[in-house]
């Protein structure tokens, strides 16, 4: 069993990744949270690929899974053995057969496809006391639960987890849908488990601690008595029966003032509530550690799909333990790298989009000061960053976010704008004096440039009132280009009372091989919504967390 290179991001498609770089058998827990888009209705999730896409309610849906070349590839490579070589079970291929025929070739097929692929590969991933976690919603859990029971086995089910996700949903025709649901297999077993649980409700602490001592602390009255008449016979107090404790123990009890007796007088123990762990979790999840973030929350990063770190400590807490690995292979905005770091745990990341890779460096920089986390995947040269351009579908703008993060950019806007905006891409603010907010307008050109894009770029900055604008360019600008930035004059500071160039102009190879970065005043702002810091728990607090005391 060869180690994984663990703490680092990659970016990249997780297929390839995990083909590339991850051993078998070598990660504790897998948890995973893909995109999959379920605010809309089942006859367009369905809808068949070869007629006619009109429908505009799909444009978006497809940015992510639709039936093209790729699901059909990754299809023949799960049903073929010929093309597999073995390496996908028979019961998968089977089933992936049976489901097209049962659904067609549809999105909801191209959804199951590649997921199904990238499941067995994880599965290969983990170890024999692993555990992998798939966060989904109704729309499409119970084609994947058939899925993990055809590549882990049926017996490998653990649980199927209920989390609401959020209050209240106005639903036409329905119910209010707020739940989503986490799918939990086991690769073997005798998987990686320690009980967690949750701080009792407020109805069941009136309900059950209803006794209080003299000095005020609750207890419950619990039975001394073992179940089934299983425990040590001996006689206490009169009475003579199978006892829950040992004679030993039940006097140790007797003297820390433990026991209690009835009227009639039966031995019982007092079970204090704040010697008590708590519920031992169960498979609905909508008590308040885990609670879905609210737009007030300071937790909230705007991410859309992001989930509460409390979820994933669980879900880390229960199916791992400290020095473990844990990956998240659409890690998103990386809370569950986050909950990993917390607590211990080592950890790899992968995403798809550097937008997605710049959040979670930040976030990791922001919560525990981890300030050079790498990343495997990423331009390094030119020609690194020439071939990230010119990738396929989104490369242009997979590229404009990796720019952007060169140079502490926030991107603005989606893939699409519009309007005034249309030409700038980021944006970088800084502080002047009186507390001023000034801003730095950011344009990334991957292909041909030329005087005219700088003339572009000064005329947005008249418009917008910026104070400087910053044009990053793959391709080496020209001496006319250099002239026409020159001839914009400059920014001056009073904070610093010095004057900044008001159009910098900056290559890819500038800032890969030279080092070189933007020069503006020394209070720039960070370019997304800064995450907490996190408090590292110590020992006795994450024993606490395991219900040992």
């Amino acid at each position: 069993m060869s180690e994984p290179i663990t703490n680092r991001l990659f970016y990249g498609d997780n297929l390839d990744i995990l083909r590339r770089y991850i051993p078998d058998e070598c990660v504790d827990l897998v948890y995973l949270d893909p995109p999959f888009n379920s605010n809309r209705d089942y006859n367009v999730i369905f809808r068949d690929e070869s007629g006619n896409k009109s429908d505009a309610q799909l444009v978006a849906f497809e940015d992510t899974w639709h039936w093209g070349p790729d699901a059909q590839k990754q299809y023949d490579y799960l049903t073929n053995t010929s093309v597999n070589e073995g390496r996908v079970p028979e019961s998968v291929s089977a089933l992936i057969g049976a489901l097209r025929h049962g659904i067609g070739t549809n999105q909801m097929m191209a959804y199951l496809v590649e997921m199904a692929v990238r499941l067995v590969e994880l599965h290969r991933t983990l170890k024999p006391t692993g555990s992998l976690y798939l966060h989904c919603d109704p729309t499409a859990s119970h084609y994947l639960k058939v899925v993990l029971d055809a590549i882990f086995g049926a017996e490998r089910f653990r649980n199927e987890i209920v989390w609401q996700r959020t209050n209240a949903h106005s639903d036409a025709g329905r119910y209010g849908r707020i739940h989503d649901t986490i799918l939990f297999y086991s690769r073997g077993g005798s998987p990686t488990w320690n009980r967690t649980y949750q701080a009792y409700t407020d109805d069941y602490i009136k309900t059950y601690y209803r006794y209080s001592d003299a000095d005020g602390r609750i207890w419950k009255s619990g039975d001394a008595t073992a179940p089934g008449g299983r425990g040590p016979l001996y006689e206490w107090h009169g009475h003579t029966r199978n006892w829950r404790y040992t004679q030993e123990n039940m006097e140790k009890l007797e003297a820390a003032g433990k026991l209690y007796y009835t009227p009639a007088g039966i031995t019982r123990v007092k079970q204090y509530l704040d010697e008590m762990p708590g519920m031992p979790v169960q498979d609905i999840w909508s008590d308040e550690s885990t609670r879905y973030i609210v737009s007030w929350s300071t937790e909230g990063l705007g991410y859309p799909t992001q989930k509460p770190a409390g979820l994933l400590e669980r879900i880390v807490e229960a199916s791992s333990n400290p020095g473990d690995i844990v990956l998240d292979p659409f890690c998103g905005c990386g809370t569950a790298l986050v909950a990993a770091e917390k607590l211990g745990r080592k950890w790899i990341g992968i995403d798809v989009t550097y937008l997605s890779i710049a959040v979670m460096k930040a976030r990791l920089a922001d919560s525990f000061g981890l300030t050079e986390v790498p990343v495997i995947g990423q331009p390094t040269e030119v020609e690194g960053a020439r071939a990230l351009a010119q990738g396929p579908d989104d490369g242009r703008y997979q590229f404009q976010w990796w720019a952007l993060g060169l140079v502490d950019a926030r991107p603005i806007g989606g893939q699409k704008k519009k309007g005034a905006d249309a030409g700038i891409d980021g944006a970088i603010t800084f502080t002047d004096q009186h507390g001023k907010l000034e801003r730095v307008l950011v344009s990334v050109k991957s292909g041909h440039v030329n005087a005219s894009m700088i003339r572009d770029l000064k005329g947005t900055l008249e418009r917008e009132k910026a104070a400087i604008g910053l044009f990053v360019t793959l391709e080496e600008p020209s001496k006319p280009m250099l002239q026409e930035a020159a001839e914009a004059g400059y920014f001056h500071s009073d904070v610093w009372n010095r004057d900044y160039a008001r159009m910098q102009v900056l290559s890819i190879r500038e800032l890969l091989e030279e080092g070189r970065r933007p020069d503006l005043p020394a209070f720039v702002h960070q370019p997304y919504q800064r995450a907490e810091k996190v408090t590292l728990p110590n020992a006795a607090e994450q024993a606490t967390l395991f219900g040992e005391h």
